[in-house]
């Protein structure tokens, strides 16, 4: 049985349990509390030489690390990654800016708000935390989806922290179009309304 290290509170490993159960896969979950150390373990560091959750352990026995990377390799042959070579692309381009120019900042400023207790977080943070949901708002001006008809792994991967990101200090209410994909994506995955 494939085996899944994450700590719930993280969109990161929110992503991946949320995909595991959308493909009704059989999975075991064992929760890691980033807090305590729990990924800073020997054992842990096994599996996951940076010591970052998620991680998944194949039924093989192989580890996997980086939330989006075991996304990708859950997904392989689902509708969630588009057949058309150039929505495939688009969906990629996606998943590696969510990572890059999204979850530094937006999770970051949850981070510090939600579990450091800090009123202020840096003003570099907000601004490019703001710029990142002013993105994604403009990118779903007229669409239901971030690529394609369907959702696909890019909702999956964006919307973990965005629905979140009120608990940053993010205008969420400021971005209607932000809001109703979140609401699509969370009922596409069969998850409840985060706020």
């Amino acid at each position: 049985m494939l085996t899944a290290y994450g700590d719930i509170r993280s969109g990161n490993c929110l992503k991946v349990k949320w995909l595991l159960d959308r493909l009704g896969r059989d999975y075991r979950w064992v929760e890691v509390d980033i807090m305590s150390g729990g990924s800073r373990t020997p054992e842990f560091l096994a599996m996951s030489g940076a010591g970052q959750v998620p991680v998944i352990v194949l039924e093989d026995g192989r580890p996997l690390a980086q939330s989006n990377a075991i996304l990708l390799l859950l997904a392989e042959g689902t509708d969630l990654i588009p057949a058309d070579p150039y929505d495939r692309a688009r969906m990629l381009e996606w998943l590696f800016w969510e990572q890059y120019s999204h979850e530094p900042y937006v999770a970051v400023a949850r981070f510090q708000r939600l579990y450091l207790g800090k009123t202020e977080v840096e003003a570099r943070i907000m601004e490019r935390g703001d710029a990142a949901l002013d993105r994604l708002d403009a990118a779903l001006v007229g669409r239901e989806w971030l690529v394609g008809e369907a959702v696909s792994l890019a909702d999956i991967a964006l919307v973990a922290y965005t629905r979140m990101a009120g608990d940053g200090g993010f205008d969420l209410a400021a971005r209607p179009g932000v809001r109703a994909w979140v609401a699509r994506v969370e009922r596409a995955l069969g998850i409840g309304a985060y706020w």
